[in-house]
């Protein structure tokens, strides 16, 4: 049976399977009645997927928005109907550089970080899932139609070459949400006139969360029966929040706000902001959820249930 419980679980998601076939998987071992994830990944990518569980869920739209760390693997010389390596090899191109001596390499490798570094505009893929009448775009596209997509404007924070073996080299890519890595890729093959498209893609992090306590699927099945060995990879619901400002509460200022109440509270600073708000000392045991903190009055923005924190306070 489903039961109470609230989390997050840092999934390193493996190949071949969709973010919705992991999480349900995830649901189902921990026992949890609701579920979800902070962004997708494709089938053939792998790495971070935060799992949201129980009232860990209201916190899941937050990180959609978050920035992103990606390792991309490219191959250069060849286009694919896809951009990656599911669809068909449609061009091959060889270069018109020396591949084989190091510094000619180097300096056109060089040139690519310099122009896709910062702002730069992508024309989002047919083979994604952005909706055109109701209908994904990757529809459209297995059915062999092109449609004009408009340009978005995305910002990529930093681009660093960890190995280059042509010709396929890894990149790493911090990036803005809305980022296609996979039109990256593209995009720098066609710079360098010889195509490319993506044959691999890890994501490393999302906004404040990383690989560093991620834990595979199959631990995750294997653990499905012991609540104990369960529990080391459950972070706790605030785990989400943590890059914003912390404020505590006493007992009266919580309940008002519980009420849904605007409280005034001082603090240090000036500029408005959203806030994580605890009742009493800022421990995971006694987050109550999300706040906005205006002028000196704080405004109920997403709060946890109030059964939930009761059982923490009481546990």
């Amino acid at each position: 049976m489903p039961q109470g419980i609230h989390g997050v679980v840092l999934l390193d998601k493996p190949e071949g399977i969709s973010s919705q076939t992991a999480v349900t998987i995830v649901k189902r071992c921990f026992g949890a009645d609701k579920a979800g994830h902070t962004g997708t990944l494709d089938p053939m990518a792998t790495g971070l997927l935060p799992v949201c569980l129980g009232e860990a869920t209201k916190y899941s739209q937050d990180l959609l928005d978050a920035d992103k760390t990606y390792l991309a693997t490219i191959k250069f010389g060849e286009k694919t109907t896809t951009g990656d390596a599911e669809g068909d090899v449609i061009e091959t191109r060889q270069p018109s550089f020396n591949v084989t001596d190091i510094v000619t390499l180097q300096n056109k490798l060089g040139e690519v970080l310099k122009k896709f570094t910062g702002e730069i505009e992508q024309i989002p893929p047919m083979y994604s899932a952005l909706k055109r009448d109701g209908k994904p775009l990757y529809e459209y596209a297995r059915a062999g139609e092109t449609l004009e997509r408009t340009a978005r404007q995305v910002t990529i924070y930093s681009l660093k070459w960890v190995s280059v073996d042509w010709p396929v080299a890894v990149l790493e890519v911090s990036c803005s949400k809305g980022t296609y890595v996979r039109t990256l890729a593209e995009d720098i093959g066609e710079y360098l006139g010889v195509g490319a498209h993506l044959i691999g893609l890890r994501r490393q992090q999302v906004g404040h969360l990383t690989l560093a306590r991620g834990v595979t699927l199959d631990k995750v099945k294997e653990t499905a029966n012991d609540a104990s060995e369960k529990e080391l990879f459950l972070l706790p619901v605030d785990a989400l929040v943590q890059e914003l400002n912390s404020l505590e509460l006493s007992n009266e200022e919580a309940d008002r706000l519980r009420l849904g109440q605007r409280v005034p509270v001082s603090k240090l600073g000036s500029e408005e902001e959203l806030m994580r708000i605890y009742r009493g000392s800022v421990e995971s045991c006694n987050f109550m959820g999300t706040a906005d903190w205006r002028k000196g009055v704080l405004h109920p923005r997403r709060l946890i249930s109030q059964a939930v924190e009761v059982t923490n306070l009481t546990n």
